[in-house]
């Protein structure tokens, strides 16, 4: 089993992407998405991705099934983000959730939104996953908790 996890967009994905970050721009509640802005750790450019923010008991968490993503590196290196839907913006800092606590809101995610994004997990991991596989791999989906 391979430590690290990503899957490039690729595609038709790049293009749906494209589509649902102009949507959620516009306002367009498509599933709850919204753009992330975060500035890239080499560039300082901004790069936008949508996202699909996920609610639980008040907090909001932002979960990448792609794995290693070049949205969650940026993360990493500053947590300082831009959440926009519609006219609607807000600043906010992301911090990442420990291994150990990803588990129950990768599973909450997958409920909501694993029709979208299940072809993007690691190998072993499904949208009907078990709670033991989840644990195996949740250090191979970042999660971030919305502050």
């Amino acid at each position: 089993m391979s430590d690290t996890h990503y899957r490039a967009p690729q595609g038709l994905d790049v293009r749906f992407n494209a589509i649902v970050r102009w949507l959620a721009d516009r306002g367009v509640n498509l599933a709850g998405a919204q753009t992330l802005t975060v500035l890239g750790r080499k560039t300082g450019t901004p790069q936008r991705i949508p996202v699909n923010p996920l609610t639980i008991d008040g907090a909001q968490y932002l979960v990448s099934v792609r794995g290693q993503t070049q949205w969650v590196r940026n993360v990493r290196v500053n947590g300082a983000v831009e959440l926009r839907r519609g006219r609607r913006t807000r600043a906010a800092h992301l911090t990442e959730v420990p291994d150990s606590a990803r588990p129950a809101i990768i599973r909450r995610y997958l409920d909501k939104w694993g029709w979208e994004v299940g072809r993007f997990l690691p190998d072993g991991v499904g949208v009907d996953a078990t709670a033991d596989q989840i644990r195996a791999h949740a250090h191979q989906i970042p999660v971030f908790v919305v502050g």
